[in-house]
């Protein structure tokens, strides 16, 4: 039997969930060049074409069947060969791989229940809370816990860059016990929010002494899927919201990235002709993640029912900060200086510093951070908030 999301990593998941991957790439690939090859016979004239779309369609239906008995067959060998793959996977990188793929087609690995999938959990130092799961562990040196939740394509690990890591000097400096959250962000970042909000309900209720605050520190889609969960975990009327005293963004994009906009452009410029129409399968390739963050949409209304890779939907709804929570926002960009052109233009390279900064052209849709609560620092990249010294004396001052 295959093993599911969430079980411990061994080297028969990745075997399984990498030969799942590739019969799906076959199928994948037959359907496009079937869809292809019949934009071309659609040409032909139809006493000889309508045969030769039939032979076609009868063709690609064979390759995708054989695919998928082969797939099959390979599931069933590979589980036979359990005892000789081991139980333990933990080679080198593994984590930044299936992240990075999770953060591409996170969605479909989920919903395929493959063994590659990630399931959200806590974790520290890359290993799960053993006392969340069991009330096992020892307790944590105190009740003020930050949880750190990283962004789109990453993992809990990258939280430590070049040296440093943003969890281990709050707790060293501030008393804090940090707390990394490990997800799937190919997913939709309402159903992440909507599970963050969850687990956090259980992390508090099971942690070994009283909690006396709680602080989020999200960067990039993680400052999304915090706003996210704390409106799922209000609505759910959780105790966690009470405890949660501050939110800090570093690089969030709270009205959406040009380059996921601009990737939405791809496949609408590749269904102008019949030929290249089937190309725009390959531009939706992206996960429900990615394209979440075309306007940063935190909830499920703004993605139920609807084409995530249309441009005709009105704007997510808007949804404002608490203001029982104080909220900070860091923003970068790649220019020198304020007046750089490079800088206004591009922010961060991937986010502008007006969307990090939850501002808007609509006053009624920009957050409400108080000036005070935000910065801009220059000269960095997106990746680089990670391990920027500025970056890291605000965390300092603001908590």
């Amino acid at each position: 039997m295959a093993p599911k999301p969430g079980m411990p990593s061994s080297r028969l998941a990745d075997a399984i969930g990498a030969a799942r991957l590739a019969t799906g790439a076959v199928g994948g690939v037959a359907d496009l060049a079937q869809a292809l090859h019949l934009a071309i016979l659609g040409h032909v004239p139809a006493p000889v074409g309508r045969p030769l779309a039939l032979a076609t369609s009868l063709v690609y239906r064979s390759v995708r069947g054989v695919a998928g008995l082969a797939g099959g067959g390979v599931e069933h060998a590979l589980a036979r060969l359990q005892p000789l793959l081991g139980e333990r996977s933990g080679w080198a990188g593994r984590d930044a791989v299936l992240a990075a793929l999770n953060g591409v087609l996170g969605d479909q690995l989920a919903r395929d229940h493959n063994p590659l999938a990630i399931s959200m959990q806590f974790r520290r130092h890359g290993q799960p809370l053993a006392w969340a799961a069991s009330g096992a562990q020892a307790a944590p040196p105190g009740g003020r816990i930050v949880v750190l939740v990283h962004g789109l394509c990453m993992n809990d690990l990258q939280w430590q860059r070049n040296g440093h890591d943003h969890g281990a000097l709050l707790e060293r400096e501030r008393g804090y016990t940090a707390v990394c959250l490990h997800y799937n962000t190919g997913r939709h970042i309402s159903e992440n929010g909507g599970d963050f909000a969850r687990q956090l309900e259980t992390l508090l209720a099971q942690w070994p002494v009283p909690v006396q605050e709680l602080v989020i520190v999200g960067h990039s889609m993680g400052g999304l899927v915090a706003r996210s969960a704390c409106h799922y975990g209000a609505q759910a009327g959780h105790g966690w919201p009470d405890r949660l005293s501050k939110m800090v963004f570093l690089g969030s994009p709270h009205h959406g990235a040009p380059l996921e906009r601009g990737g939405n452009w791809v496949h609408l410029l590749t269904e102008l002709t019949p030929y290249t129409a089937p190309f725009t399968r390959l531009a939706k390739l992206r996960s429900a993640g990615i394209t979440d963050l075309r306007h940063g949409s935190l909830l499920d209304d703004d993605w139920a029912g609807r084409d995530r890779f249309s441009h005709g939907h009105a704007p997510p709804a808007f949804l404002p900060l608490s203001d029982s929570v104080a909220c900070y926002a860091v923003a970068a960009t790649i220019g020198k200086n304020p007046g750089q052109l490079s800088g206004r233009l591009a922010g961060d390279g991937l986010v502008p510093v007006d969307s990090a900064l939850g501002r808007h052209a609509d006053p009624g849709r920009t957050l409400a951070i108080p000036a005070a609560r935000q910065a801009t620092v220059y000269g960095v990249n997106h990746m680089e908030l990670l391990d920027s010294p500025e970056v890291a004396r605000h965390l300092l001052d603001w908590l």
